[in-house]
């Protein structure tokens, strides 16, 4: 008796499941690697907007105190409970979810090391993404950490 080979099987080689699974658990694992540094990218990437809006509404702040800006801790946190969280308004690290810590500095200008705080510098300029000395009672620097190294500074 003479036996038939079938000639078109269906389905799939196990060699083939094999390589399609490897592949999907490849892909699998550089989204997994990925996702982290993507999360703290958008992170720092609100820290940076959080900081230029403190400098824009410090604008407002100067507008309306006939261009004093804030040389006390006190002044400070009148200015962040007055044009940061006014009218309900969110100011918050986006890692911890509470609201930043805004320390007035001075001419101290070494720069924050703990993430969610913001140290606020007057007569300063930014220099390499930290506060330096400026020129002129008028000109202030926030200076944020950042999650992916160093710091980030703005100054009017």
């Amino acid at each position: 008796m003479k036996t038939v080979k079938p000639t078109n099987a269906k389905g799939f080689t196990i060699i083939e499941v094999v390589l399609v699974l490897a592949i999907a658990g490849l892909i699998f694992l550089v989204v997994f690697l990925a996702l982290p540094a993507l999360q703290r990218s958008q992170r720092d990437t609100q820290r940076r907007s959080d900081v230029s809006r403190a400098m824009s509404q410090l604008a407002s702040y100067q507008s309306n105190s006939q261009g004093a800006v804030p040389t006390s801790q006190a002044q400070i946190d009148t200015f962040v409970s007055g044009y940061l969280t006014n009218g309900g308004q969110q100011f918050n690290d986006p890692t911890a979810g509470s609201a930043y810590v805004v320390t007035y500095r001075g001419t101290n200008y070494a720069a924050p090391t703990t993430q969610g705080h913001i140290y606020y510098h007057t007569t300063a300029t930014c220099s390499g993404g930290a506060a330096a000395a400026g020129s002129g009672g008028r000109n202030v620097a926030f200076v944020v950490v950042v999650e992916q190294g160093g710091t980030y500074c703005v100054n009017n």
